[in-house]
């Protein structure tokens, strides 16, 4: 254990922040994911099975960094209506490391580690499927390049659940999650709430000293700030398009103001592009749907400037905040051409061939994901995809201006397509049929296998993709 660098960077803030709280005394603790490349990475991949599971799954202290768990205070917007009881309420801020390639504080946060002030009601608990699922979730974004929180570590706990959502009584787990912060848009909104203005100059110092250290000595910090944010969960939007991803609960509590995306729960994948596409049964009226997600994001950060006007004011802020849609669409044909493996040209023929694109489609209901694997390198993808299952959709006249389009492209470099992974017939994919399919038989007789292959076909996509 003597390679990782502990923090405790966020006892900074002070007490206003947080909580101290303790963990749930869990009457089993079983080893069901460890995800050893990220554990190298931080300096914990020597660590025993039971080593890991008394700071996984019995939240012993890392030594160096907190001496207990910190539950976050926060508020947010939840569905547009504003929501002033929020913070963590079934989870906490564990310990905080260095990444040991580039340096960057890294924060351990749970998932299912049980009640703290914030619990509002709840058990604490979180469901052992919902932590499959965000294992799940996290690695394939991973893989498809999305600037994500990694699933650390999934620790079964021994109790039963009962939920709503899902048959119960169902089996619990405890989820570590490995990011970038957990400060939220949510974190500003609640200081805003308070009028503590003291308390959001120190959080703005702290997020820039320790998320955006360029911006030190900028003139207007509260400006730059926003600004990078902006920048940074555009990006996001953008790569979520790219890869088909629909999250589900854009609250502004689960937007962090590092662009990270994070806290997964009734996420979806798409299967055929439809702006309309939603991942959550209670949301009735699509507010978070895979079409609006880049006006949600935009209506977010505008909660987010609002926050900010008592350290600038509106007229510095609106500009800051209205490179939104600009950034959105400069970042979105990158993602594009990036998963497709083709270099840009200029903003008005890569906006063109999007349009074409997208224009196709949702013509024509080709496999989303199945799209982007089979023409992955543009025109070198042909004859992968004329053996694809969608090959009869790309013969048809629709698809015409579309590979024009290809044919004008280059590929870029480093595309692997040479990686066994491209010669398969068909991409890994996260549609809810295969998220069922996999969880079925751990529910019904403890077989783990079907998770453990996919985890493994991920890996491999991960590493066609050249996503180190």
């Amino acid at each position: 254990m003597t390679r990782y660098q502990p923090s405790r960077a966020h006892e900074a803030l002070g007490d206003t922040f947080f909580d101290r709280v303790e963990p749930a005394d869990f009457p089993k603790t079983i080893l069901r994911h460890r995800d050893q490349r990220w554990a190298e990475r931080i300096g914990l991949d020597a660590l025993t099975e039971s080593e890991w599971l008394a700071l996984f799954g019995r939240f012993e202290p890392l030594p160096g960094s907190f001496e207990q768990p910190l539950a976050l205070r926060y508020h947010g917007h939840q569905f547009r209506s504003y929501n002033p009881d929020l913070g963590d309420g079934r989870g906490f801020l564990f310990a905080q490391l260095h990444d040991l390639k580039d340096g960057r504080l890294l924060d351990l946060g749970t998932k299912g580690s049980g009640k703290t002030p914030w619990s509002r009601g709840g058990d604490g608990r979180l469901t052992l499927k919902g932590g499959v699922r965000e294992v799940l979730a996290t690695e394939l974004l991973e893989a498809l390049g999305v600037y994500t929180s990694k699933s650390l570590s999934l620790v079964e706990t021994g109790e039963d659940l009962h939920r709503g959502d899902e048959p119960s009584p169902t089996r619990s787990a405890v989820l570590v999650r490995l990011s970038h912060s957990h400060i939220r848009i949510g974190t500003f909104q609640r200081l805003a709430y308070l009028e503590d203005l003291e308390a959001t100059r120190r959080l703005l110092d702290y997020t820039i000293e320790r998320y955006y250290p360029e911006l030190v000595d900028a003139d207007d910090k509260p400006v730059a700030f926003l600004q990078a944010v902006v920048a940074r969960v555009a990006r996001l939007g953008a790569q979520w398009t790219a890869a088909g991803f629909v999250h589900g609960v854009l609250n502004t509590d689960n937007i962090n103001v590092t662009g990270e995306s994070f806290d997964y729960g009734p996420w979806r994948f798409l299967p055929v592009y439809d702006p309309e596409f939603t991942a959550a049964y209670f949301d009735e009226t699509r507010l978070y749907s895979f079409g609006r997600q880049p006006d949600t994001l935009a209506w977010n950060l505008t909660r987010l400037a609002e926050c900010l006007v008592p350290l600038s004011t509106v007229e510095e802020l609106e500009p800051a905040l209205n490179t939104v849609w600009p950034a959105f669409r400069e970042a979105l044909p990158r993602e594009i051409l990036r998963r497709l493996g083709l270099k840009s040209k200029d903003v008005e023929t890569d906006t063109g061939f999007m349009t074409t694109l997208f224009g196709f489609l949702l013509q024509s209901k080709a496999p989303y994901e199945q799209f982007f694997f089979d023409w992955r390198g543009g025109a070198l993808g042909a004859e992968r995809a004329a053996r694809s299952p969608s090959a009869e959709i790309y013969a048809s006249d629709a698809f015409r201006p579309l590979a024009d389009a290809f044919e004008s492209y280059q590929p870029a470099d480093g595309l692997n397509l040479d990686h066994p992974y491209f010669a398969r017939s068909t991409p890994r994919t996260m549609l809810i049929e295969d998220m069922e399919a996999i969880w079925a038989p751990i529910a019904e007789r403890d077989d783990w296998s079907l998770f453990h292959e996919t985890l493994a076909e991920i890996a491999e996509m991960r590493e066609a993709y050249g996503i180190r």
